[in-house]
């Protein structure tokens, strides 16, 4: 294929001025081939960018403008690549709870053929050997920078998925189709990279509002080149939007000449784009950072302030009906964002039923759970535990909030005081590895959102 420092006209658009990066204008040649539409007011470019390869705006760029577009024929996934007619005829015996084994085989083809169709696409991904997703840090690694994150939990959850998905599928699959797979080639540690890379690179065409209420289940992951190039912001300017012959990413507000185009993955704290994607945000700037407080801390909290054994009884009881309400669960957490609660309903009932006098229960009971609501029950629960409501919570509510911050917090292996000292340190900040520079972010965001709880439920009771 021509390079595209051939094409003057790719020059001009997609590619930075003065840029000698061969893969790059491959690709950019691949993507003109491809019917890939890019403004003439950006351009490709790894100076200027906050990692790696991003977009940079050549040209001022309105609101709405269409940045790119890309036909669905040029998207990568199974119903594209070469080994289609297998994976669909094999459909059956690849279902999986992920959902992802088709892609994965489908990528682990494409992956390793020379002669790919979309050679010049997968020649711009970067080394699948350098991610660097905590699933590749040591166990030991997650635990001490990690702990209390939410991440070394989720990270086991996925390696143990991984190797039984790669065991029970993905290698009886392959070991029946030697003519195509080869199980030295296509091995354990690829199929765990290439999992990390479509956590990271990966996009998920969001269901129509009638598929959702057929309880469809969720679109399976694509890739899509030119938008996984673009680097994530919580506060973007560019936005992925689906229509049934081409993609557009579309600038949702002015950009400025000279200023990255960034796409949003969507709301992602800081430890959901550690654990899915490999960075963070650095603190304060992730808007959509939050903490959580496992609902079993709530329970604990409770049974903790309980003094005499028929009050832990009558926690251990209200326990059981929240549970049967579906309202609580052993790994279901109540989440906070800057701005206050971020799961309110499950959070006021907890609250109210286990701060519940003995009689107050009893009425609870015999309605089973029901209770009138008033009209503007939803409001009212949202602005309750909202950082302008949670102060004016009775008391109870708020010393349970209260108790179950500190308990939150005895989870990390270090206090926010020790983490901000760090932070502040520029000279001891920058000698920290990366790894611990990314898990220190996770870390002080979520402990600044629980120590903001705690202020805001401090209170004295009687």
């Amino acid at each position: 294929m021509a390079s595209g420092a051939k094409k003057p006209k790719l020059d001009s658009g997609g590619l930075a001025e003065g840029c000698v990066d061969e893969p790059l204008q491959n690709f950019l040649s691949w993507c003109e081939d491809v019917g890939l539409k890019l403004s003439a007011k950006v351009c490709v470019s790894k100076q200027g960018t906050v990692s790696e390869y991003g977009m940079l705006a050549r040209e001022e760029i309105e609101e709405g403008e269409v940045i790119f577009s890309i036909p669905r024929t040029a998207l990568l996934y199974q119903e594209t690549s070469r080994v289609k007619s297998v994976l669909e005829k094999e459909k059956q015996s690849l279902s999986s709870p992920s959902g992802w084994v088709p892609l994965l085989l489908a990528l682990m083809w494409e992956y390793t053929c020379p002669d790919s169709y979309w050679r010049p696409y997968l020649s711009l991904w970067p080394d699948l050997k350098a991610l660097d997703h905590p699933m590749f840090w040591s166990e030991e690694e997650r635990n001490r920078l990690l702990q209390g994150t939410e991440i070394p939990e989720a990270v086991d959850k996925d390696l143990a998925n991984i190797q039984k998905e790669y065991n029970d599928i993905i290698l009886p699959f392959i070991r029946s189709h030697t003519e195509l797979w080869d199980p030295e080639k296509h091995t354990l540690e690829l199929y765990k990279s290439l999992v990390a890379f479509v956590m990271a690179y990966s996009f998920q065409e969001p269901l129509q509002e009638e598929e959702e209420d057929d309880q469809k289940e969720p679109n399976p992951p694509m890739m899509v080149p030119m938008a996984d190039i673009l680097n994530h912001v919580s506060n973007h300017n560019a936005n992925l939007e689906y229509s049934p012959e081409h993609l557009k990413m579309v600038s949702v507000r002015h950009i400025k000449k000279g200023e990255e185009v960034f796409n949003t993955y969507g709301q992602m704290a800081n430890w959901q784009l550690l654990h899915m994607y490999g960075f963070v945000e650095p603190y304060p700037n992730n808007t959509d950072d939050t903490a959580d407080i496992q609902m079993v801390t709530i329970y604990k909290a409770a049974l903790q302030a309980a003094q005499a054994n028929s009050e832990r009884e009558l926690v251990e009881e209200k326990w059981r009906l929240l549970c049967q309400l579906e309202m609580v669960g052993d790994e279901g957490v109540f989440i906070f964002g800057q701005s206050g609660s971020l799961t309110d309903e499950e959070l006021y009932t907890t609250l109210k039923v286990l701060c519940m006098a003995p009689e107050e229960f009893e009425e609870f009971k015999e309605n089973e759970g029901w209770e009138e609501a008033e009209e503007d029950e939803e409001e009212k629960m949202v602005f309750a535990l909202s950082n302008e409501g949670i102060p004016d919570l009775n008391p109870a509510w708020k010393q349970l909030l209260h108790d179950s911050a500190l308990l939150t917090l005895t989870g990390y292996s270090a206090d926010l005081k020790s983490d901000k000292e760090l932070l502040d340190n520029q000279e001891s900040y920058s000698c920290l590895s990366s790894r611990e520079k990314v898990a220190l972010q996770v870390r002080y965001g979520q402990k600044m959102i629980l120590h903001q709880l705690l202020e805001l439920t401090h209170c004295n009771l009687p």
